[in-house]
């Protein structure tokens, strides 16, 4: 987000001084509301959806909270509640407990697939595997976001990693060099780009080719998934790893792009106080074959 004459940039849109004056009109209005009832009346007023028609709630939190930081309004108290990007106290059950270990080429499991999870119980098992068994944990994410359970079928059924999308970094230089674009068709087309926030192959699977044959089927299905979930059909895929701890082989072996380091500042460092303290290797993968020159078109 950035601020100048009054304006505030947000996930790709520009709020002006009148929309800005709305906002604390709502505000002023609702003293006793939470902030959730005023998000919704925000997100209302400024009709600030998805193509689907829903309301952008996660990133008018993002808003309010930056407006209450700049003086401009004030929020009521939050409420209980995991906060954005918040680390999730996860529970140990028995579904998320190790399976039997399955070791070999991935022809010897028959067939693979990624199933989009919807089920609240799915939900919570999702939670636990990559709350257990990532290194990062279980975070609440940004904005949107999709997640899968992948399964093989032999000998039995059996899940072997979890992964998820999610809404892209706002900036990051080495890919929008790669694209070539400049702020204001960014803030245009950002929503076509999508990150491989989360990807965790089980600990007891160490099958030889697993994370590389699941990206390539992930680049097929996503577009379509992300479709009917959002209204928006995704052009390029990106993801950033921690070199300090893996090489991105299997990135690299199913034909992603490696771009660069990022700055190493995150999300939310608007200050720049941690400039180059955690820098990231830059994957991406195009999801259409002319993905750069659509995602510059106006």
């Amino acid at each position: 987000m950035d601020m100048a004459h009054d304006a505030v940039q947000v996930a790709g849109r520009r709020f002006h001084p009148e929309e800005l004056h709305v906002v604390t009109q709502v505000v002023a209005e609702g003293p006793q509301a939470s902030r959730a009832q005023l998000m919704r009346q925000v997100c209302q007023r400024l009709d600030w959806r998805r193509p689907t028609g829903a309301l952008k709630i996660r990133e008018c939190r993002d808003l309010l909270e930056r407006l209450a930081g700049d003086g401009r309004i004030t929020l009521p108290p939050k409420r209980s509640g995991r906060p954005l990007g918040s680390r999730t106290r996860v529970p140990h059950t028995a579904a998320g407990e190790p399976g039997p270990e399955l070791v070999g080429t991935i022809g010897q499991f028959g067939t693979l697939t990624l199933e989009p999870v919807v089920a609240a119980a799915d939900h919570r098992w999702w939670r636990e595997l990559v709350g257990r068994y990532h290194y990062l944990g279980y975070r609440v994410p940004f904005g949107a976001q999709l997640r899968y359970l992948a399964f093989v079928s032999q000998p039995e059924r059996a899940v072997v990693a979890a992964l998820q999308i999610s809404s892209p970094a706002w900036r990051l230089a080495v890919r929008d060099r790669w694209i070539g674009w400049d702020d204001a068709t960014r803030a245009r087309k950002l929503q076509a780009v999508v990150s491989h926030s989360r990807f965790v192959v089980l600990p007891w699977v160490r099958v030889r080719n697993l994370a590389s044959r699941l990206l390539s089927v992930l680049a097929r299905q996503l577009p379509a998934d992300w479709q009917a979930r959002y209204g928006v059909t995704p052009l390029l895929l990106e993801t950033m790893v921690d070199a300090a701890r893996f090489r991105g082989t299997c990135y690299r072996a199913a034909n992603w792009i490696p771009l660069g380091e990022t700055a190493g500042r995150g999300r939310m460092d608007r200050q720049h106080r941690r400039h180059g303290a955690a820098p990231k290797q830059v994957f991406v993968y195009p999801l259409a074959p002319d993905a750069p020159r659509r995602l510059r078109e106006a």
